[in-house]
This record gives structure tokens, C-alpha cells and sequence, in this order.
């Protein structure tokens, strides 16, 4: 069977040949039609998949806008990441598109067929990774794409922008330390997701290259909201012996055990210091002011924009099939953390805990 990788040319009529199909089936599919049963859908998609077939950008007009995908969007979180993008987009002549569906771990199994539909140069995913069955289908269009902050070990075939978490958990926990404080509670993140268990990990080592043994209760997982850390707080706090000091693995959990701390009448930072984590615009205007550890995430927003663009014209202009494993150097960037120190940390009260 002829395989023209680039245009597809005779490939679609043998490719309805062997798919039992006709020619206008296997163009629905193509794009992203949804006239088409799920078992026809899926045997074209194979063969095309098998047989290289990549369209010609030239065929296919695309909308002028990039699209970025999250599976929520109702934090400060995410409007950092949508701003950054949109930093890019303008500069770039293009638009940008949001879609919420899915869990955190991937986006939803319909949102495939309408990005077909939409034919956007690219797609920002806010997720930890994209099912196979997704990225082939992107593939199959040409359609690049880049995966922000993973939550997991991205595949060697997934162009990817995250930061270092693990050094992030350490550098907060080491603040609180130098501050004298030894009873540290964490709340971090989910506990099925890597960014997570990185940022716990960095409180870990910390604590143990300064001698501390982390007690078992006082190590809590979130869900990166303010209910959260609020809900932990309260907990936290009122156990026969508290924590000094709280590591929360996001700002917004922070925020929530400064409110519970309030509610509980206990002051911050005189009795209980508080770090967060990612430097959302709101950490500056909490009451106290929050020490956390700055995540860039406007700057990873960029970049991720930037790689897609890049992914776009060497698609366009005859690279390698979207498939291809990229260059690691150039599709795997990881941005560094600093702390940042406001008023919601102080030397604890007590040298003896």
C-alpha cells in the first residue's frame, strides 16, 4: 500500500478499501464529524494511524486561535495560566479559546471531537497526561500540543512545561525551620498526583537533614482549594499539641487556614506560622501577607504558548511527524521556584517544643 506520510494522496481511497467504508466516511472522520459509529470511527482512525497518514496543513483551514483545556476553572490559579497565554496569543495575531472538561489526570473522551470540529493551531492541556487513544487522534490531524504543569512523568512524546516542586517544598520547610520551628505540619496537594507528593518530598528531606522526625498526623492531603486547608486547619490546630508552623501546598489552601486560624483565635504569625504555595496575585492582599513559594506560573503559561507555536510551524513546514519523539531540550522545560517572604512567617515563641 502506497503511504504518503505528507498529503495522504491515494492512501484515503485504499484506507476506505480496507476499512469497508466509502471515501466521504473516512473524510467525516477525518474531520471530526459525528455522524459516524464508534466502531467505524475507530477502525479508520486505526488504519490511518497505521499507514502514517498526516493531511497537508495547505488542506485543512485552521482557526486562528490556540486552545487551552483544564478540568477547572474556578481559581486565581487558573486565570494566571489563562493570562499568560493570552500574553502570547496577542503578540502572536491569535486567539484563545478555554475548555473545561474532564478530571485533573486527563480531559474528557468527547472533548476530542469538537476540537477536531474547531481546528485550533494547537492545544494547551492543563492535565497530568493525555490518554493514547487522544494524543493519536490529535496526531492524526497534525494538531501539536503541550501539556502545563504535569501532575506526572510526562511520556517522552509529550511536550511538557511544569517547575521544580520538590525544590519548592524544600525551601519553604527550610524557612520555617531557620525560623526555629520544629513541630511543621503539611497540607499538600492530592495524593495521586506527582506535584504533590514532590512538594511533600521536599518537606521531607528538609526535615530530615535537620534532624526532625515528621510525625505522621501532622502530614495531611488536600485538594488544593481553600476548604481544604481550612478543613485541616481546624483539625491541625486542635489537637493536644499543634503545629507552629503549616506548609500548605497551594495558596488557596493558605488562605483556608488562615481563616480557620482566625476562627480559632489563633494570631499569625505569633503563634502560627503559615507558608504557601504558587504566589497567586491574592497571597500579597491576605491578612497577613503570605510567605509562599513563587510558582511562575505567567511565565510557564508563555512558554507553553511558545512551544505550541514552534510545534505549529515545523509541523507546517515539513518536520517531523507529530508522533516523532520531540527534543527533550527543546519540549521539557522545568521553571525554578523562590520563596517569597511576607508576614504570615515568624520565629517561633518557644525555642523548646
Amino acid at each position: 500500500m502506497p503511504d504518503d506520510r505528507s498529503t495522504g494522496r491515494v492512501t484515503l481511497a485504499q484506507v476506505a478499501t480496507q476499512a469497508g467504508v466509502s471515501l466521504s466516511t473516512v473524510s467525516k472522520v477525518l474531520n471530526g464529524r459525528p455522524d459516524v459509529s464508534a466502531p467505524t470511527r475507530v477502525k479508520v482512525e486505526e488504519l490511518l494511524e497505521a499507514h502514517g497518514y498526516r493531511r497537508a496543513s495547505a488542506s485543512l483551514p485552521e482557526a486562528p486561535l490556540i486552545e487551552i483545556v483544564f478540568h477547572e476553572l474556578d481559581s486565581a490559579w487558573s486565570m494566571e495560566l489563562i493570562r499568560g497565554m493570552q500574553n502570547v496569543a496577542k503578540s502572536a495575531g491569535v486567539s484563545v479559546v478555554l475548555t473545561e472538561t474532564g478530571t485533573r489526570h486527563s480531559p474528557g473522551a468527547e472533548w476530542v471531537e469538537g476540537v477536531l470540529r474547531r481546528r485550533p493551531l494547537g492545544v494547551v492541556l492543563v492535565f497530568s497526561t493525555l490518554p493514547d487513544e487522544l494524543k493519536k487522534k490529535l496526531w492524526s490531524r497534525a494538531i501539536p500540543f503541550v501539556i502545563i504543569d504535569p501532575a506526572g512523568d510526562p511520556e517522552p512524546d509529550v511536550p511538557s512545561v511544569g517547575s521544580a516542586n520538590w525544590a519548592g517544598g524544600l525551601a519553604a520547610t527550610r524557612h520555617l525551620l531557620d525560623l526555629g520551628h520544629r513541630r511543621i505540619a503539611v497540607v499538600t496537594g492530592p495524593e495521586d498526583m506527582l506535584c504533590s507528593l514532590a512538594r511533600l518530598d521536599g518537606f521531607r528531606s528538609a526535615m530530615a537533614m535537620a534532624g526532625v522526625k515528621v510525625a505522621p498526623r501532622l502530614v495531611r492531603f488536600g485538594d488544593f482549594h481553600v476548604q481544604a486547608g481550612y478543613d485541616h486547619a481546624m483539625e491541625l490546630l486542635r489537637l493536644p499539641e499543634p503545629p507552629t508552623a503549616v506548609f500548605a501546598g497551594s495558596d488557596l489552601q493558605a488562605l483556608g487556614v488562615l481563616e480557620a486560624a482566625r476562627v480559632l483565635g489563633v494570631q499569625v504569625p505569633e503563634d502560627l506560622s503559615v507558608v504557601g504555595y504558587d504566589d497567586i496575585p491574592l497571597a500579597q492582599w491576605s491578612s497577613p501577607s503570605l510567605t509562599t513559594v513563587h510558582q511562575p506560573l505567567v511565565e510557564m503559561a508563555e512558554e507553553a504558548a511558545q512551544m505550541l507555536l514552534r510545534l505549529r510551524r515545523a509541523y507546517q513546514s515539513g518536520g517531523p511527524r507529530p508522533d516523532a519523539r520531540p527534543d527533550q531540550a527543546d519540549t521539557r522545560i522545568e521553571f525554578g521556584t523562590r520563596l517569597v517572604v511576607r508576614n504570615s512567617t515568624a520565629v517561633v515563641k518557644s525555642a523548646t517544643e
